[in-house]
């Protein structure tokens, strides 16, 4: 079976992992390098930030990323020659709202990744010592970890384009479907090429809105700026992520730590705003001041894939045959893609299902048409 995944950011590289590994081939178009926009920008937690605040099947797939991206390490890394720099940190949550809701959380559904449990400031102390003086009181995520984003995207692609039944086309932008008798023919790119294969893959992101025109529904998938920054302290000076208000801190292996994230609605443009990057700086001196003495080498930004609720559209595309969808992660496309890619690899070689399939099914884009 040969298979287009339009897309080259995680949601499409790992369908194609998924694919090979069953024996497919494929071929991976993006209109600029793969492995860029929001899979290259976001911060890598590898678990929803506050889980309780999302629908239960956001959570039904990220709860294994963790494991699978081990997993995935294990396999890819000896080939590609870059580790993935899987970083089991734990994490601290400061916002006292979601204390016991995260307890009770935890109590219900019994996730060792959702494992927590309240700290008071001697305990604090011990985990991080880093941690401002004004909070007194934090839950604790022991189990929680992050990827760091570009170097598990470049061992991806670099795997990717060592398997002789994968075939890269990058600045290729697919511009429209030859949809025939309700299938797809081929897809043509810009420049005027055309492509046939077997099934195609719609895995764009926060650029999905684009198909709505040509599948004559409306997709509601938009893009959302997130901005971040970048410290570099000394190896192992943070011990933990931390989280309060939306805002986080993640170290790196190295002693970079990744702090984020902004939201604003302000279309494709990726440019960082010196006012979003003031209001970050401010937000991660509020819970580890001692970053003050530590230099930003680098600030940026990228556009999530907006969604209704954060549930992801993975599965047939309404009444076109070899059609297939797999965007609008929001937030968490990092911590769903494994799963969201297996899901989506038994959907279309009719396999066996791991979760439930329903909840994410693109049957819900009529609702939108």
């Amino acid at each position: 079976m040969h298979i287009a995944i339009v897309g080259a950011g995680i949601s499409g590289l790992l369908t194609a992992l998924e694919l090979i590994e069953h024996g497919c081939s494929v071929e991976i178009f993006d209109q600029q390098q793969a492995g860029q926009a929001a899979s290259w920008a976001g911060g890598g937690i590898l678990s929803p930030m506050y889980p309780w605040r999302y629908p239960q099947s956001v959570n039904d797939l990220a709860k294994y990323g963790k494991s699978m991206y081990q997993a995935w390490n294990e396999k890819i890394s000896p080939v590609s020659g870059i580790d993935f720099e899987i970083h089991e940190t734990g994490m601290l949550i400061f916002d006292e709202a979601d204390f016991d809701i995260g307890l009770n959380y935890k109590d219900q559904h019994q996730e060792p990744m959702q494992h927590c449990e309240l700290l008071q400031r001697e305990q604090l102390e011990q985990v991080n010592s880093r941690i401002s003086t004004r909070f007194q009181q934090a839950i604790h995520f022991p189990q929680l970890a992050n990827v760091r984003n570009p170097r598990l995207l470049k061992s991806i692609v670099e795997y990717l384009k060592r398997q002789p039944q994968v075939t890269f086309h990058e600045q290729a932008w697919v511009h429209t479907f030859d949809i025939v008798n309700q299938q797809v023919q081929g897809i043509k790119t810009a420049d005027g090429q055309s492509y046939h294969a077997d099934h195609v893959v719609i895995a764009t992101g926060a650029w999905s809105q684009h198909w709505s025109e040509q599948l004559q529904c409306s997709i509601p998938v938009n893009p959302v700026q997130g901005q971040m920054l970048l410290f570099k302290t000394p190896e192992n000076w943070l011990p933990t992520m931390c989280m309060n208000q939306v805002m986080y801190l993640i170290p790196r292996l190295d002693g970079h730590i990744v702090c984020g994230s902004s939201m604003a609605d302000v279309g494709f443009d990726q440019r960082p705003s010196l006012q979003t990057q003031q209001n970050i700086y401010k937000a991660c001196l509020d819970m580890v001041p001692e970053l003050a003495d530590f230099p930003i080498v680098k600030h940026w930004a990228g556009l999530r894939p907006s969604s209704p609720t954060g549930v992801p559209y993975i599965g047939p595309f309404p009444e076109i045959a070899n059609l297939w969808t797999n965007f609008g992660h929001y937030r968490n496309g990092l911590c769903m893609g494994p799963a969201s890619a297996r899901l989506l690899r038994e959907l279309m070689l009719e396999q066996s299902l791991t979760v439930d399939a329903s909840a994410y099914s693109p049957e819900r884009l009529v609702s939108f048409a």
